[in-house]
């Protein structure tokens, strides 16, 4: 089996959040893919599913939200972690009871949301370090 590191899907309508962050993703040895949209991660998910989900919370057209019930609706799991400007003790809460596993608030502190990745795809980590490269 070939080892995969960790795909983490990062979707944010800031292109220079983005950017940022996929380069702090692939310098922490994570694979990264980004999305400028909702609608675009969505109409992604027919190629390989991501390990874990950065989310921004407030964007036009489909906010976090929306994705993340959409996710849910299409009975799509996989750990999300909601990054927001915008800290409302409210949405905090929804977003927590619709499955996020972290809430996280711009800007963004490059170790807690690596700690967060970490232990969303802890298992995924630990499989693909351990698993032997395959015999030639």
């Amino acid at each position: 089996m070939i080892r995969q590191r960790p795909l983490i899907a990062v979707v944010d309508d800031e292109e220079s959040i983005r950017k940022s962050l996929r380069r702090l993703l692939v310098a922490s040895q994570l694979d990264a893919m980004v999305y400028a949209s909702g609608q675009e991660f969505l109409d992604s998910l027919g190629g390989r599913q991501p390990d874990c989900l950065v989310l921004d919370l407030q964007m036009p057209g489909l906010t976090g939200l929306e994705v993340q019930r959409a996710l849910a609706g299409a009975r799509v799991r996989f750990p999300t972690i909601i990054i927001t400007a915008h800290d409302e003790p409210e949405t905090r809460a929804r977003c927590l009871s619709a499955g996020a596993v972290a809430y996280l608030c711009k800007p963004l502190h490059d170790e807690f949301l690596l700690d967060a990745i970490a232990t969303a795809v802890g298992p995924i980590a630990e499989r693909a370090a351990t698993e032997s490269p395959p015999i030639p």
